[in-house]
């Protein structure tokens, strides 16, 4: 081997090292907070799971992780709706607690009403803001359906709202037998444009970083400019790189074969997706069951109650229908 060559294997490997030795340090850099939320750990997730009175259940999962799910029930339970649960999948950020403005109504509605926690957030179990990758995400959505069916309601109704649109998605895509309905809120597959700044080169760097030397820490912060982060420490604004890259929700579709209800909505001061990128979504679910609705006075987040009572009507048209 000559001299020239092995300079330049002397070179390749230094260049390696140093680029590696970067990569180890950036991913190890204590992580910039841009909100004063710093969320709870697992363990003080289980204490409060522990101590929560409210009316709820918690399932264990296929491999080993609890899922806490918060119930609303119906002050009187009639014959018409007694088979029937609408099952809450919760936004990027948020857990059950934050869809007592939906659950309330909805069960004032007559609807007995369950809000899943998706491990690592809320009262579930997990590591905060992590999944073990897209396959598990996914299967806990489905054995929360069974779940719920298990306890007597042969008939789910999924509402998903935000990112919730997403997981409601691949769930009927799982087990499409076991879903009687579909609500889909606040989700398209783009948003507005210029919502989001660009990524500063150092912080992109940090992040690509952290997604190979450390795909299991926390080490992605989800906040826009503008956001108001609540004090409420059972919301989770800090992700790991596997779970915020395990899904292109661009590429997800409902089943072609799948032909069961389904509402889509959003509302009219949406300020992530406009109403015509809902609609987008909407043109493109299959079947001859589905309805397009635009929600007044509501924001992406911000429901006021005639909008969940909307979502009441449609419930009971579609699975209570008048006599003719």
């Amino acid at each position: 081997m000559n001299k020239t060559l092995k300079n330049i294997l002397k070179g390749l490997l230094i260049l390696v090292v140093v680029v590696l030795a970067a990569g180890l340090i950036l991913a190890y850099l204590p992580v910039h907070s841009d909100n004063a939320n710093k969320g709870i750990t697992p363990e003080r997730a289980a204490e409060m799971r522990k101590e929560f009175k409210g009316p709820h259940h918690q399932f264990t999962t296929t491999d080993g992780e609890t899922i806490f799910l918060r119930r609303w029930n119906p002050d009187t339970l009639s014959t018409a709706k007694k088979d029937i649960a609408v099952l809450i999948f919760h936004g990027i950020t948020a857990h059950s607690g934050a869809y007592d403005m939906a659950g309330v109504p909805i069960s004032k509605g007559g609807y007995t009403t369950f809000g899943m926690d998706c491990r690592g957030h809320g009262l579930s179990g997990g590591a905060r803001g992590d999944s073990p990758g897209k396959d598990r995400w996914i299967a806990d959505l489905a054995e929360s359906v069974k779940y719920v069916k298990s306890l007597g309601f042969p008939k789910v109704v999924v509402l998903g709202h935000s990112l919730g649109v997403a997981s409601a998605i691949c769930t009927a895509n799982a087990i499409p037998d076991d879903l009687s309905g579909l609500i889909l809120l606040s989700g398209a597959y783009e948003g507005r444009k210029g919502l989001n700044k660009p990524t500063p080169f150092l912080k992109m760097a940090r992040l690509i970083s952290s997604s190979v030397f450390r795909p299991s820490y926390p080490a992605f912060e989800y906040y826009r400019e503008g956001m108001k982060v609540t004090k409420d420490t059972l919301f989770t604004f800090r992700y790991t790189p596997r779970y915020m890259t395990m899904l292109d929700v661009k590429t997800l579709r409902l089943p072609k074969n799948m032909n069961i209800p389904v509402l889509v909505g959003t509302g009219d001061s949406d300020e992530l997706f406009e109403v015509e990128k809902v609609k987008e979504l909407y043109d493109l679910i299959p079947g001859n069951q589905k309805e397009f609705v635009v929600l007044k006075n509501t924001t992406h987040a911000v429901f006021p109650v005639e909008s969940w009572e909307r979502l009441v009507v449609w419930l009971d048209k579609t699975y209570r229908p008048l006599p003719k």
